[in-house]
């Protein structure tokens, strides 16, 4: 996969020109194994001279993490900062304390920012929406959800031109994302109603013209859903599972969590006993598209999020510095524990920290 994630969301974006007015640049940036490389190199090292001839151990080094106090230390070795967005700058519907302040300070600074978000209920024009009834000033073009990764996918593997269709588990994200590519698509919000009866002799019909599954965050997940989804995998031949996400849980409200996209994505992959294509974070593709189309150093880059297993991961897995927020799904006892080995480089009660 990782093969096609350097042209993917390139090609992508062609499509998306109209809705989005995103210039696809052609810079090539240095191969992802020697940026990892050489920034593992700069980072990693155990021992570091201190006066007197002693050595100290680094913190991520020594299973150690720690905590910003000082945000230069952060910010002076930074251009770029890719934002989660659930937990990290809204819970549910609402806004985290601090955040608008956070965002002009690194504007004004000269910083890029994007935001990055697992949740394919929207699409990005839906997310841009959001961002503006929260009364934040964001261009489209800075939003990579979910939804539009699974559509750039399905573009740059030409799946179009199969002349299949795309059974969808999710909401109106996925909907909008593939409307814009062109590729016909049921199920859905279209199927939130459904119900199987069962009785003898009865077979659930299915479309043999399904060639991929595209499961997503679906707060009206049904069994008629999940029963269709599966017979598309498992009798239509070549037919694709594809994953937004394998969140664990989400933020639908500010006052719990909530069953994310890993309840729905593990259901269909229970009963076809088949691993999706994950195209969501810790996946590469989205930030392979930033680092060619900008032409930013990965080291230069910093992922911030409230997940271990999926924002720090992506920023580790692709040599990016990393910023763990406990706003979100993570406690600081979570982090600090001793069954957790995914250390961020630093990590923060709330991005406010940021200043």
């Amino acid at each position: 996969m990782r093969a096609l994630v350097g042209k993917l969301l390139r090609c992508a974006c062609c499509s998306y020109a109209a809705g989005y007015q995103l210039s696809t640049a052609r810079r090539i940036s240095e191969s992802r194994i020697n940026a990892v490389s050489s920034m593992q190199l700069g980072r990693t090292a155990a021992l570091r001279n201190i006066k007197g001839g002693a050595t100290a151990v680094s913190f991520k080094e020594a299973g150690l993490c720690q905590k910003l106090t000082v945000p230069a230390d952060l910010l002076d070795k930074v251009d770029v900062f890719i934002f989660d967005c659930d937990g990290v700058i809204w819970k549910g519907d609402s806004l985290i304390e601090g955040v608008p302040a956070v965002l002009d300070m690194l504007r004004a600074a000269g910083k890029k920012i994007f935001f990055v978000t697992n949740n394919s209920t929207k699409s990005r024009k839906g997310y841009l929406g959001k961002f503006t009834s929260l009364g934040l000033s964001v261009q489209a073009e800075e939003i990579f959800s979910s939804s539009f990764a699974a559509a750039a996918y399905l573009e740059q593997t030409k799946f179009k031109e199969t002349g299949k269709k795309v059974y969808i588990i999710g909401e109106v994200g996925i909907q909008e994302e593939l409307d814009l590519i062109g590729v016909p698509h049921i199920g859905g919000p279209d199927d939130a109603d459904q119900k199987v009866e069962l009785k003898s002799g009865y077979a659930l019909p299915h479309d043999e013209d399904v060639g991929a599954v595209i499961v997503g965050f679906d707060r009206n997940i049904n069994y008629y859903k999940i029963q269709y989804a599966q017979l598309c995998i498992n009798e239509n031949p070549g037919c694709q599972f594809i994953a937004t996400n394998l969140d664990a849980v989400t933020h639908l409200t500010d006052a719990q969590e909530w069953a994310g996209n890993g309840a729905m994505a593990g259901a269909i992959k229970g009963c076809t006993g088949q691993e999706p294509t994950l195209v969501g974070k810790p996946s590469a593709l989205m930030i392979d598209y930033m680092v060619e189309k900008y032409g930013i150093q990965r080291d230069r880059i910093c992922m911030v999020g409230d997940r271990l297993d999926t924002d720090i991961l992506f920023g580790q897995n692709n040599g990016l510095r990393s910023c763990l927020t406990l706003s979100g799904v993570t406690t600081e006892d979570k982090l600090l524990s001793e069954a957790n080995q995914i250390k961020p480089d630093f990590y923060v009660d709330s991005i406010a920290q940021f200043i």
